[in-house]
């Protein structure tokens, strides 16, 4: 049985949490580029060295920021995929399209594309490890659950590959996010045969 976090925990976690909200905010107003390390400070009440002390610098800060945002695409991707059960085309449709709509009118997601190519935009792209491995167990997850004869190898690949795709097509769309939607969901469903 796991024991409850102790109170330094408790506040180091409410700590990091408010610094990357401030992150966020700031992020979303000024755009990765313009934010210092003394802005998101003075935003959440802290000292510049606290920051600091928990992010080791403005990378550290970064990858904590992109964790959180994953985390939380890949909770609704989750639940997407759930509803759905075993009905692999409806399933994937659901999370792709939920992604899409969500990236698209998330103003963290918006100010990242806009943003110098060298700021947060590689953890979309070159830096992507993060986001594969989320959205990867997320998926292998759903298919465990729901398509027991799935071969975990396909599973794997199969989702990497649409994460991939879906991720390529929030940085640079190539048709409206319906249209996207069924199209990747087909390629998911080919994909896993």
């Amino acid at each position: 049985m796991e024991s409850a976090p102790s109170y330094r925990d408790a506040n180091r976690a409410r700590l990091r949490d408010s610094l990357v909200d401030a992150a966020r905010e700031l992020t979303v107003r000024h755009g990765w580029g313009r934010v210092r390390m003394a802005d998101v400070a003075k935003a959440a009440g802290v000292s510049r060295q606290t920051v600091y002390n928990e992010f080791d610098g403005r990378d550290g800060l970064a990858q904590a920021l992109a964790a959180r945002e994953i985390e939380r695409f890949t909770v609704a991707v989750r639940e997407r995929l759930r509803e759905h059960g075993a009905d692999v085309r409806a399933a994937a449709h659901a999370a792709i399209l939920h992604t899409l709509t969500e990236a698209d009118q998330n103003p963290l997601v918006r100010s990242i594309l806009a943003g110098a190519p060298d700021e947060l935009l590689p953890f979309l792209t070159t830096r992507s490890d993060l986001l594969l491995s989320a959205a990867g167990a997320v998926i292998d997850e759903w298919a465990a659950a729901s398509l027991p004869d799935a071969d975990p190898a396909v599973v794997a690949l199969a989702g990497e590959s649409i994460v991939r795709l879906t991720v390529s097509h929030v940085v640079r769309p190539s048709a409206d996010t319906a249209t996207a939607a069924s199209a990747l969901a087909e390629v998911f469903v080919r994909l896993l045969r």
